[in-house]
């Protein structure tokens, strides 16, 4: 299973197009040792020809432009992509959605019923999109037990599973949180039996989800923000980390403390940190909160990265 990492940072990327904060000025400046990020989203293929793509961020263009395999090769139009699972409906999640509206092949929409009805009531994303391509939704299952298959995508198997969150600012029930505004799912290449938990937007690891994470060889989850009042004490927000459905890196219950439970039993399993916002030190690959992690053999997401399962 071949996994690509397109984009791994948070909303807005880094460096922010209006923040000043000490990473994003500094990598201006060429004054901190850290390189840039697009918004995040991954793409898997078994055969490295047909691609899944999770999530399709606002620098979707840009990211298919840096990776030949989502590229035209076989028709005078054409694309890896074979479809596209949302994770939420989340604009650093979805505005890309809007890019990918040429041509007369419909796009292969999996989601949930709640994120479908966001992004065709608060956010026309999905009404848009069909007025040019036309899209095809299919229904995502959220028991965590209910795997599905995807048509043309060979020997991949998904297993979704909803997490505590809260719904876009732009939804109808922002303040009324539903099963299945946010998910995880465990991607497994079914001829070997590797697989792989992607969640980049996970605000803790609830009692429901070790089951589904024990069984994955590399566990990609939420690096947003390293403190729990990051945005708080650089004065750029009132909330906390957790507030906002992310679970920080640091602190009690943190996603270090979370992550250094998986393969104890003498597994190897690769944890990785993805939706890393701009304002996060472990962007710096030569600060003290990166030797952090590389101390708990917890790896950071960069544009580009391939994982190899």
């Amino acid at each position: 299973m071949h996994i690509h990492v397109l984009g791994a940072g948070a909303g807005g990327g880094f460096p922010q197009w209006n923040c000043n904060c000490f990473n994003c000025d500094g990598l201006r400046k060429g004054a901190i040792k850290a390189t840039k990020r697009t918004q995040s989203s991954i793409c898997v293929s078994s055969d490295g020809v047909n691609w899944v793509l999770f999530n399709a961020s606002p620098d979707v263009l840009q990211q298919i432009q840096d990776f030949p395999a989502l590229q035209p090769a076989r028709a005078m139009r054409d694309t890896g992509i074979q479809a596209i699972i949302l994770i939420d409906a989340q604009i650093d999640h979805t505005t890309g959605l809007y890019m990918l509206r040429e041509g007369s092949v419909k796009r292969e929409i999996y989601c949930t019923d709640m994120v479908y009805g966001d992004l065709t009531s608060g956010n026309q994303a999905l009404n848009i999109l069909g007025h040019y391509c036309g899209i095809n939704h299919h229904q995502v299952p959220i028991d965590g037990k209910t795997s599905f298959t995807i048509p043309n995508v060979p020997n991949l198997k998904f297993t979704s599973v909803a997490l505590k969150s809260a719904a876009p600012p732009y939804s109808p029930h922002r303040n009324d949180p539903q099963a299945g505004d946010t998910i995880g799912v465990l991607i497994e290449e079914i001829s070997t039996g590797k697989k792989c938990w992607y969640s980049p937007g996970l605000a803790e690891v609830e009692p429901h989800l070790p089951e589904l994470m024990n069984q994955a060889d590399c566990i990609m989850v939420d690096g947003t923000f390293w403190t729990d009042t990051e945005m708080i004490d650089l004065g750029l927000m009132t909330k906390t980390a957790r507030s906002i459905g992310h679970n920080p890196q640091t602190g009690k219950n943190g996603m270090i403390e979370d992550l250094d439970k998986f393969g104890m039993n003498g597994k190897s399993v690769r944890k990785v940190l993805i939706h890393i916002n701009n304002t996060n030190p472990i962007l710096r690959e030569d600060s003290a909160e990166r030797a952090i992690l590389n101390e708990h053999k917890i790896e950071v997401a960069f544009d580009g990265m391939d994982i190899i399962l």
